[in-house]
């Protein structure tokens, strides 16, 4: 065991496992309060769901925009700068949220949370990408997610415990994770964009605006229908993580220090099931896997319909994970792997959109649906929506490729 262990360490380089040990301490300290910010912000304010949802909107909507922004910024000036500034930022407003005390307040904080939060992840995927040769990029999104969510898996379930003695020390210890990995990037890590070579490759791609920068990406049809398909399939999900903890709380009277151990069940699965779950679907295209993890994504969510209890709802998450497990790590390979070096971070960030147009869709559409309509509409809902997508990814994965990346 301490054999392979060894070897697999010795597969990639050094800044690779700085990457992946760093985002499973600042995972595990952000886990403390995530899965309960939205109990925390409704108790806080004393404001209808759909109201308090409305803060996820604001920050991930923002988010929408600071996309674009940062896979500029990640091709032109570097990874590691926007990783940094991303974790330093996201450090300060965790401590800033503990004395937020109007809905305002909340607002402006989440606000600027969505103009760091995507610098770190098209950062991080592009310097993955840029370290890893493209044959082992599979196994390395896998084994970056094992660590995040082994993070997660610790955050939530002390967490629960700890939120339910003082939000602010959670609060405090998700604004040490981020901090703590924010220097040790500063310290240990090199920059991975080379600039000499894509300015020789494509001198006016690092040299335009932003906006004319894109313009490789967005000729992209097939990838960008990709994109669009994902951001609608990723509602569903995107539901459940921002509700289901008010659902079950609300409605089942499920206390926090017991829901804790929800999102700590899928963090669990991400670590001992992704490195198994990637072996088998590395095996297929890319594209081809992805509507099979949408539809597993799907059916989790709309199982939640017809749970009532602690079992239920554990049960429901790990339906869910399955589905994250194979298509999270196949979709961000299948971008990697068709993304030209020189506007890699443009694509990451396009990639990213699609997470942005989910999170800030579905606290809108769940909240609109909880308050007006019932609770429950909320699974049924999100599943109708997965399969939608699964079938518009199946559509596009047997349509005939233009690419020779996608081939």
């Amino acid at each position: 065991m301490l054999s392979r262990l060894r070897n697999l360490y010795t597969e990639y380089p050094p800044q690779f496992w700085l990457m992946v040990f760093g985002i499973g301490i600042s995972t595990a300290g952000s886990g403390l309060i995530m899965p309960f910010l939205m109990i925390y912000a409704s108790e806080k304010l004393g404001l209808p769901l759909g109201t308090v949802a409305t803060l996820l909107t604001i920050n991930f909507g923002t988010g929408l925009f600071a996309s674009f922004m940062a896979g500029w910024l990640a091709d032109r000036v570097g990874r590691k700068l926007v990783m940094v500034i991303s974790l330093t930022a996201n450090g300060l407003i965790f401590i800033f949220l503990m004395f937020a005390a109007t809905y305002l307040a909340f607002a402006f904080l989440m606000f600027l949370a969505g103009l760091v939060n995507p610098l770190y992840s098209v950062g991080a995927d592009a310097m993955l990408a840029d370290l890893v040769p493209e044959a082992k990029r599979s196994d390395a999104y896998a084994i970056n997610r094992m660590l995040n969510n082994a993070g997660f898996a610790i955050g939530p379930a002390l967490g629960g415990f700890v939120a339910a003695v003082s939000y602010s020390y959670a609060f405090m210890g998700a604004a040490a994770g981020m901090l703590i990995y924010g220097v040790m990037l500063i310290f240990l890590a090199r920059e991975t964009l080379d600039k000499t070579k894509f300015e020789k490759i494509a001198p006016t791609l690092t040299t335009k605006k932003p906006a004319e920068g894109y313009a490789l990406v967005f000729q992209d049809k097939r990838y960008l229908i990709f994109v669009g398909l994902m951001a609608l399939g990723l509602i569903a999900p995107g539901m459940l993580w921002t509700l289901l903890g008010v659902y079950t709380k609300v409605n089942y009277s499920m206390p926090e220090n017991l829901y804790g151990w929800i999102p700590t069940t899928n963090a669990l699965m991400c670590v001992f099931v992704q490195y198994l779950v990637t072996y088998i679907s590395r095996r297929y295209h890319p594209l081809s896997v992805a509507p099979v993890g949408m539809f597993v994504y799907a059916v989790g969510v709309g199982s939640v319909f017809l749970m009532n209890n602690f079992t239920g709802f554990w049960f429901s998450m790990v339906i869910m994970t399955f589905g994250e497990l194979i298509l999270i790590p196949t979709a961000t390979t299948y971008v990697a792997n068709i993304a030209p070096d020189e506007v890699r971070g443009r694509y990451m960030s396009i990639y990213w959109l699609a997470f942005g147009l989910s999170r800030s869709s579905a606290p809108l559409l769940g909240g609109f649906l909880y308050d007006f309509v019932s609770p429950h509409s909320i699974w049924v809902v999100g599943l109708v929506i997965g399969l939608a997508s699964t079938v518009g990814l199946y559509m596009l994965s047997r349509a005939p490729a233009r690419r020779t990346q996608d081939a």
